[in-house]
């Protein structure tokens, strides 16, 4: 049975996944039990990659350091809310052979989580049809859980 007080945070560089960020912090701060995920995830390399001589370890690495620059400011803003640092954690997930939006919703299922948060972002009609709109993918397949946009 999933918990909405089990969140799974969606971020990446983008200001309103900050705002995401911060508007659960002021929701859950003040709770007694809560566990927060901040999950990043990044696309798979380019269709050139490897042929422009791209090491996937190397791709990853890279994504994976930049990930951990974002956790590190969702991670402030969350104990800054009030939130134990040791009811928060960070995961990075590449989407492989999905998109974001997908794979967004395939760590929300295995891990049981009831509230899921993000930032809005506009993107264009070939991006949403590329990468798939979070927003909308979210919106769509919440039967079973919460979602919050934030804007």
């Amino acid at each position: 049975m999933v918990k909405w007080n089990n969140i799974l945070v969606a971020i990446d560089e983008m200001e309103t996944s900050l705002r995401a960020v911060r508007y659960v912090g002021q929701v859950a701060g003040s709770l007694e039990e809560v566990s927060i995920c901040l999950l990043h995830i990044y696309p798979e390399p380019p269709p050139n990659f490897y042929t422009n001589g791209g090491n996937l370890e190397d791709y990853q690495s890279h994504r994976i350091v930049r990930a951990e620059k974002i956790f590190h400011q969702g991670l402030e803003i969350l104990v800054e809310s009030g939130i134990r640092r040791d009811s928060i954690y960070c995961t990075t997930h590449m989407a492989e052979g999905k998109t974001i939006s997908d794979t967004l919703l395939e760590v929300r299922r295995m891990g049981k989580f009831g509230t899921v948060a993000t930032g809005k972002r506009g993107v264009s009609k070939a991006e949403e049809f590329l990468f798939g709109s979070i927003s909308n993918a979210l919106a769509r397949h919440c039967t079973d859980f919460t979602t919050w946009i934030v804007g």
